[in-house]
């Protein structure tokens, strides 16, 4: 299936290039010339698998579109950004972008930056058949299926939370520093802040129905991480909701 993209930037000619070039590869393409028309779309429908978000628009701009995207979704998001813009470049990035390409850019550079982002949504999370699942008290991992239940109900996951979840309740107990999960989710080519990873946990929690003050699967170790708590199902605890 056609994965499909968002180019949002307020100019027409800079929209209508880049769309052509991910059309002619293979991508499904939606545009929109501001911020707010970006964050109607992703309240409609959660079918975009990555967002092309210009930094300098009026109206909402960039940086205050992604900040509303990201507490309705976790689709990656590059920045377009301007040479002399680094520290929008740089707070893009802390609240949650995931890259971000400079301009002036070819169009080719953004079709590879897109490909290279989308790739890190595979690599990894599929999983071979028959991989057991995994079963902790109150939450249920099918790493074949792709699915996560929560006391019995199915939870909607996006590909990155469920790799995020998945990677750390492989090793519970275990203290993953942020900069451990941003190698093992978003890969060894990411280029940003690792504050990143507490945007993407946060809404991890908020769909998992966890609470970071008293956690049953996620807890924060101070100054530290992240690591998966709970307790076996059928067996013993593997971990506790207390920081350190």
């Amino acid at each position: 299936m056609a994965q499909r993209i968002l180019v949002v930037d307020d100019e027409e000619p800079i929209r209508d290039l880049v769309a052509s070039y991910l059309r002619d590869d293979g991508f499904l393409v939606e545009q929109v010339e501001d911020g707010q028309r970006a964050v109607e779309r992703i309240q409609r429908s959660g079918d975009i698998d990555l967002i092309l978000l210009d930094i300098r628009m009026p109206g909402m701009d960039g940086i205050e579109a992604l900040r509303e995207i990201r507490r309705l979704s976790d689709t990656y998001v590059i920045m377009l950004t301007a040479a002399a813009e680094e520290t929008d470049r740089l707070i893009g990035l802390s609240v949650g972008a995931d890259h971000y390409v400079t301009k002036p850019f070819s169009p080719r550079e953004v079709v590879a930056r897109v490909k290279a982002v989308l790739r890190r949504s595979r690599d990894g999370t599929t999983g071979d058949r028959g991989t057991p699942a995994l079963l902790y008290n109150g939450i249920a991992i099918d790493v074949d299926e792709y699915t996560v239940s929560v006391d019995g109900t199915e939870v909607e996951l996006t590909a990155l939370q469920f790799k995020l979840l998945r990677t750390l309740a492989e090793s519970p107990g275990r203290v993953f520093a942020r900069h451990q999960l941003i190698e093992r989710v978003w890969g060894r080519d990411f280029f940003g802040e690792d504050r990143i990873v507490d945007v993407h946990i946060g809404n991890l929690r908020k769909a998992l129905g966890d609470d970071a003050g008293a956690p049953r699967f996620i807890a924060t170790v101070r100054g530290v991480g992240y690591r998966f708590v709970g307790t076996a199902s059928g067996g013993s605890d593997v971990g506790t909701g207390e920081e350190t």
